[in-house]
């Protein structure tokens, strides 16, 4: 018969990072896009040749690019949070600073992605796929430039002049991991399926 532990160690392994009212988010905002999810799947089902003719009118370059970003991006955010539950709070900061530029790339990338293909006539008319395809990677885009939001302001809290309230930094790092997975299923469902 085993003993159940109480100490600092199980509340650690018992802790839910951040505030339950942005988990009630993240919830919330994944089923949203389940549903764009789903429906994607379901009409490209239905028309598999038109997605596919869509698909290979996309820069997978760029997209990798992006992923790439956000992917390190997160990296930053987990090593930030990190850093400032262990009370490095400079270290916490720079850490945060360098998630903060590499996520603030993706919409600059993102626009050298959209601007040649709306000025060549692909707009969200052109077809099914790129219907689906503006209104799900323009969506995540304004997740992106919120999380960019958010992030600036863990890095605020972080340089002032109390202690840091660690709940807020994971809140903010909550949200832009949820930013990172979606863009990983857009990734995927957009650029990579076949």
């Amino acid at each position: 018969m085993t003993a159940l532990a109480t100490g600092p160690e199980s509340k650690a392994r018992n802790h839910v990072p951040g505030e339950s009212s942005m988990w009630f988010f993240v919830v919330g905002d994944l089923i949203i896009f389940g549903v764009y999810f789903v429906a994607y799947m379901y009409y490209r089902g239905q028309d598999h040749v038109l997605f596919l003719q869509g698909q290979a009118r996309l820069n997978v370059d760029i997209g990798a690019i992006n992923t790439v970003m956000l992917l390190t991006s997160s990296l930053f955010v987990a090593l930030g949070t990190s850093a400032a539950r262990g009370g490095k709070v400079p270290d916490a900061i720079r850490l945060f600073g360098i998630a903060f530029a590499f996520g603030a790339a993706f919409p600059l990338v993102k626009v050298f992605e959209y601007v040649p293909s709306i000025t060549a006539g692909v707009t969200p008319g052109t077809s099914l796929f790129f219907m689906y395809y503006y209104v799900m990677t323009g969506l995540h885009l304004c997740h992106v430039l919120l999380g960019l939001v958010i992030l600036g302001f863990v890095i605020r809290s972080l340089r002032g002049p109390h202690p840091p309230k660690i709940s807020f930094v994971e809140t903010g790092a909550t949200y832009w991991h949820m930013v990172d997975v979606l863009w990983l299923i857009l990734f995927a469902l957009l650029y990579l399926m076949r």
